[in-house]
């Protein structure tokens, strides 16, 4: 089990080795473990003495973002970017979070990105309760998804832009790729707004008033990306639509060049056919202008059917 902790008092934030958490006194005290191991069970039950609920919460392996108020505190799941590389079908990190008044613990399985920058948030005094800590969190994991969910409307910009029957296959790849990942985004998104707005109207002393400003703030962030993402769905499905619809267009191209190809050498191929079978008797096939003759009729049956094509116009299609 690894981790770290804050204690704070007056704004004023010292690390210290986790379990030092327990015992030291404070305004806050901040405990943050990163591990996937089952002993972190046990530090949570038998040494933080947390009821089985939040432990079970804290550590379980598939979560989902949620809110749920449990006696003075509350448990908060919310999901993050990773700087590492994710299944493709859970694309975000999960951060849990407890917080009573005076104290919060968060458990991460995978290293998620806004752990960092709250960190980095309680160096510089700017958290001083649980609410400011969770506000941080909540605000730190919108504010570093939302340019990648602007990023994935860039590239489908860039996408119809570049629309072409030539980059047909290039193209329907990087669409793929894109509404893959606003799929698994928007899986989470809208529960997360879900949780902040049910944490922000939660009862309790130790979430300030400016505290659920901003859970409410993240949440609208989140409602934003989500109706983003689906817009981006939306327009995934019509450009994938219209790539199918330009890749028909080459095929039907391609079969009309095949089918006047076809059409040209049908009638030379019967005659040269005809008159290339071994039997006796064929007209004029003893005679020395047989087969110029012969091959004045093909070259003036394929002039006659180009002529038919153009005058039906199949080469303009």
């Amino acid at each position: 089990m690894s981790g770290f902790g804050f204690r704070i008092t007056d704004a004023k934030a010292t690390r210290i080795e986790v379990k030092e958490a327990l015992t030291c006194d404070a305004d806050l005290v901040w405990v943050h473990l990163s591990t996937t191991a089952e002993h972190a069970q046990s530090w949570l039950r038998d040494e933080a003495k947390l009821q089985d609920y939040v432990v079970d919460a804290l550590t379980a392996t598939e979560t989902r973002p949620r809110c749920e108020g449990v006696g003075d505190g509350a448990f908060l799941n919310l999901r993050g970017r990773s700087d590492e590389t994710l299944d493709t079908s859970d694309l975000l990190a999960s951060v849990r979070i407890w917080a009573v008044k005076g104290h919060v613990f968060s458990v991460t399985r995978k290293p998620l990105i806004a752990v960092a920058e709250v960190e980095k948030m309680v160096e510089r005094g700017e958290i001083r309760d649980p609410g400011d800590l969770i506000a941080a969190f909540a605000t730190a994991i919108t504010s570093d998804l939302d340019p990648d969910v602007a990023g994935l409307g860039d590239q489908l910009d860039d996408c119809e832009e570049q629309l072409d029957a030539e980059r047909v296959f290039e193209l329907r790849r990087t669409v793929s790729k894109v509404r893959v990942a606003a799929i698994g985004y928007k899986r989470f998104l809208n529960p997360q707004r879900a949780a902040l707005e049910k944490l922000a109207a939660l009862p309790g002393d130790w979430l300030a008033d400016d505290d659920r400003l901003h859970l409410a703030a993240a949440a609208d962030r989140a409602a934003r990306m989500a109706e983003e993402l689906e817009s981006i769905r939306e327009r995934s499905a019509l450009i994938h639509e219209t790539l199918t619809d330009l890749r028909a267009e080459q095929l039907d191209t391609r079969g009309l060049v095949i089918s006047i190809a076809a059409m040209v050498f049908l009638p030379l191929t019967f005659i040269t056919g005809l008159y290339g079978m071994n039997v006796a008797n064929l007209p004029y096939s003893q005679e020395p202008w047989a087969f110029d003759a012969i091959c004045g009729i093909c070259a003036l049956l394929s002039a006659g059917v180009v002529v038919y094509f153009v005058q039906r116009h199949w080469f303009r299609r």
